[in-house]
């Protein structure tokens, strides 16, 4: 690698890095302030919050990383031009393929570091961050046990505790079942505990009072008992049972099995392939990106004003093959056997960054096509 590539390469790392961490700093902020104010109104803490964030991130990173490689590819090549850097280098026999080479070299280490997220990270992440969401809302300890706070764990209950000690002890309970409107029901109790049975969680409530309100003939019916059972395993809102998603599949089983992935998930035999070919088609699409971003601003060369010009052109580019991704979906999904069909977005975007640094090396050519 000659010193030109080394140094190139690293001003693109140095700025990949710096465009990255300010897209993942402003996806995890949105997402953060939602994912607080859910938690802790809950009850959760902190560990909680900043593990969901954890788990989080690996997918905050795949969606940012081609913006931001794009976004480095540009900003180098801008920075490069203006100030002649890559006008000497192609004074010194320097041609746009050889310019090209630490771009694309670029583009293959952020393409690893892609295909390791889209293939690894991310689908365990997601899967134990969906995990995670079922147990909170299944914890009986997340949606009742918060001190001194009156809570509403659905629709026409109220729960209130003064103290939770140490033990586990719940002091001063206050619990108001008012779901049947022909008999509201109220229970108090100095001392309760949690537990858990074969048919659901119950709450046994010691040295309490049970009021009875029959609003029809306006009577109030008092008792006082030792200990109660109240089951609450009603109050528990838990999760339909849903089929896994092919979101968690590992790769290699969506492409060698894909028939019990179908079974097990419930998605079609397109769906799959849409999938599995989609981990590959991304890593690539990134090195597509930097190369378009690159070979688009090479084709303005040197100018005082700067290749605004050609940073809007390399954008429509980009959009333009994201959009050539999005037409590609729906016939895949309709039909598996289509899925060649996921890599043509990769392709076109190659195709056009090849066509790109054509134009730049003969640019006497095309600009008397041009004028003509």
């Amino acid at each position: 690698m000659s010193r030109f590539d080394r140094y190139m390469l690293s001003q693109l790392l140095i700025l990949f890095s710096f465009f990255a961490l300010v897209l993942v700093s402003v996806y995890w902020v949105n997402r953060a302030v939602k994912l607080f104010d859910t938690l802790i109104a809950n009850g959760q803490s902190a560990l909680v919050f900043l593990e969901f964030s954890a788990l989080s991130l690996p997918k905050v990173i795949w969606l940012v990383i081609p913006m931001s490689v794009f976004a480095a590819a540009v900003y180098v090549t801008n920075r490069l031009s203006s100030e002649s850097e890559l006008t000497v280098m192609q004074a010194t026999g320097f041609s746009p393929w050889r310019l090209a080479r630490p771009v694309l070299m670029f583009g293959i280490v952020v393409m690893l570091m892609m295909s390791v997220l889209s293939h690894y990270l991310v689908p365990a992440s997601t899967e134990r961050l969906k995990q995670r969401e079922r147990d909170i809302t299944e914890n009986i300890t997340a949606r009742l046990l918060t001190e001194g706070t009156f809570l509403h764990p659905t629709n026409g209950v109220t729960f209130y505790i003064r103290e939770i000690t140490a033990d586990g002890v719940l002091k001063d309970v206050f619990l108001s079942d008012g779901r049947d409107p022909d008999q509201i029901s109220t229970y108090t109790a100095s001392e309760s505990y949690l537990v858990n049975s074969d048919t659901g969680p119950k709450m046994i409530m010691v040295d309490g009072i049970a009021q009875i309100y029959t609003p029809l003939d306006n009577r109030l019916f008092t008792t006082n008992y030792a200990d109660f059972t109240y089951d609450i395993s009603s109050l528990i809102r838990r999760p339909e049972e849903r089929p896994k998603s092919i979101e968690f599949i590992s790769t290699f089983r969506l492409l060698s099995d894909p028939e019990s992935v179908m079974a097990e998930t419930g998605a079609g035999y397109g769906d799959v392939m849409e999938e599995a070919h989609g981990r590959f088609n991304r890593p690539l699409m990134v090195v597509s990106a930097a190369l378009i971003g690159f070979a688009t601003l090479l084709l303005g060369g040197y100018s005082r004003f700067g290749v605004w010009r050609q940073i809007v052109i390399a954008f429509v580019l980009l959009i333009l093959v994201e959009m050539v991704r999005s037409t590609t979906l729906d016939p895949v999904t309709s039909n598996g056997d289509l899925w060649p069909l996921i890599y043509a977005p990769s392709v076109f975007g190659f195709a056009l960054s090849a066509a790109l640094l054509w134009l730049a090396g003969h640019p006497i050519h095309w600009r008397r096509r041009l004028a003509a």
